[in-house]
Parts: structure tokens; sequence; C-alpha cells
């Protein structure tokens, strides 16, 4: 059974916890470490929008402020995501890794693998999002309206969602998996064009999407969630996971690219 590292970096600030994606991807290029899978949360709450995502007329900079979160541009593509009461994961493997398909969407199969195993832990019965056609929400910004393929899906509601780059050989596949769901904060953070819109759009969103605490019969925390998508992502891809803490010189690392890239208003804004 492989081994791959496991990195439990608890609650970080946003531009911390991108940029540490970033430096797992670089140390696993270069050979210093195995295949990663990382849990975090998000301190304080954190609006991470796609990859080539417009913030200009999409995002409402004010509401992000009022509730005293922070924005930051993910590496990975789709529409903004709030992190609030989540756990996130992400994975970080070679491309050129034997259970590593060459497809985007089938490599999400093999990985989703573990958020199935997860969910099941938590006696949640979920089951992968096979989309029928082309998705098209007629330019919603929020990620969370629509299952993408082999996403999680619970009674029919998006229950977990994921994005994945390839950069230089490496597969990044992170994802949220929503704990509890506050719509009406999600909902301050879009532009629409009038209250009624806005009030509209956040009443469908109950319909598409669902959080653990939505489903469980008793309450569930970050810790007891951390501890069943461990197990499920052991299970869902047979490897064996080995604790592994960033040295003090890496961790400098960390914060260079953070303060380089996701604390940079260009790199957040103007992309």
């Amino acid at each position: 059974m492989e081994t791959w590292y496991f990195v439990d970096s608890g609650h970080c600030t946003p531009a911390m916890n991108m940029a540490l994606d970033e430096a797992l991807m670089n140390w696993h290029r270069n050979g210093d470490i195995p295949p990663v899978l990382r849990f975090y949360g998000w301190e304080p709450a954190g609006l991470s929008v796609g990859y080539f995502q417009k913030v200009k007329g999409k995002i409402d900079l004010e509401g992000v402020q009022k509730h005293g979160y922070e924005l930051v541009r993910r590496q990975t593509g789709g529409r903004a995501v709030l992190h609030d009461n989540e756990l996130t994961y992400s994975v970080i493997v070679s491309e050129n890794h034997p259970d590593m398909p060459d497809s985007v969407k089938e490599a999400y199969l093999v990985l989703s693998k573990g958020l199935l195993e997860g969910f099941t832990n938590l006696d949640i019965q979920a089951e992968f999002a096979v989309p029928e056609g082309k998705l098209d929400v007629a330019g919603s910004a929020v990620c969370f309206e629509e299952p993408s393929w082999y996403e999680l899906i619970v009674e029919g509601k998006k229950a977990a969602g994921s994005a994945q780059t390839r950069k230089k050989g490496i597969i990044l596949q992170h994802g949220s998996i929503p704990i509890d769901v506050d719509d009406v904060k999600l909902f301050d953070m879009f532009i629409y064009k009038n209250e009624r819109i806005k009030e509209r759009a956040r009443k469908a969103f109950g319909d598409k999407a669902i959080a653990i605490n939505q489903i469980v019969d008793h309450p569930v925390t970050f810790e007891d969630t951390k501890k069943a998508f461990k197990n499920g992502f052991e299970k869902g891809l047979g490897i064996k996971l080995e604790p592994f803490t960033p040295t003090e010189a890496q961790w400098d690392e960390v914060r260079k690219i953070a303060e380089e890239r996701y604390e940079n208003d260009e790199w957040n804004y103007s992309r």
C-alpha cells in the first residue's frame, strides 16, 4: 500500500491556504515529498474566486468586507466559493502517477472516491453527479449552483464542490465540504440587479446545495468531519497517510508565495 503525506494545517488565512497548496505542488514536483492529502479551514472566512473569474461587476466587495471576509484568487478555475464553516481538502499528485488517468474528468472520479467514502463514514448516502449535456448556469458567479462531473450529491443536492488544475506535471485538486451554510451571508458576496432577483437566487440555492449538518441526525464538528474524510480518502484511494509538518524554512517559503501572489491585489482583483 502506497504511503502519502497527510498535512493537517488547521485554520489559516485565505492567502496562506492558497500559498500552501502551491508550495506542496512545488515540493512534490521537486521530489522532496510524496503525494499529499491536505485538510484545512479558513480564518478569517474567505471568498475564493476562480482563476479566470471576473471580480468587477460580479463580486460585491463591500459585502465581502462587511462580514470580515477576505477575497483570494485560486489557481483552479470555476466560480466563487465562500469558505466558512467547512472542511477544505486538497490532493497533490503527479500526472505520471500510475493510478492517475490522463483526462481531468476521469481523475476527478478517482480522487472523489475518497469523498464518497468520507460521506459514508458519516452515514450519509452520497453519489457521483453525472450531469446531462453541457452545464449552463446563465452566468451565475456562485460555484455551488450546479454539480459538475463526479462531484458529490446527496438527495439530489450538491454536497461537495471540487476544482482541478494541472501545472508542470502536477495535479492539484481541492474542494469544499460544507458543514454548515449561511446562504444569507453567501448571497451578500455577489452583485444582483435588485433585491428581488437576489432573494429569488437565494431561495433557489436551497434546492441545489446542502451541508452536512442539514442531513445528519446529530450535528458534526470540524474534527468529526476531518476524521471521517481522512479514513475515507485512505479507503477510497487505497493509501496509507503519514502525518507531515512543514519545516520552518518551508513555512518561510509558503509565506513568501502568499506575499508575492495571494496577498497581492493585482493577482486577486485584476486578472
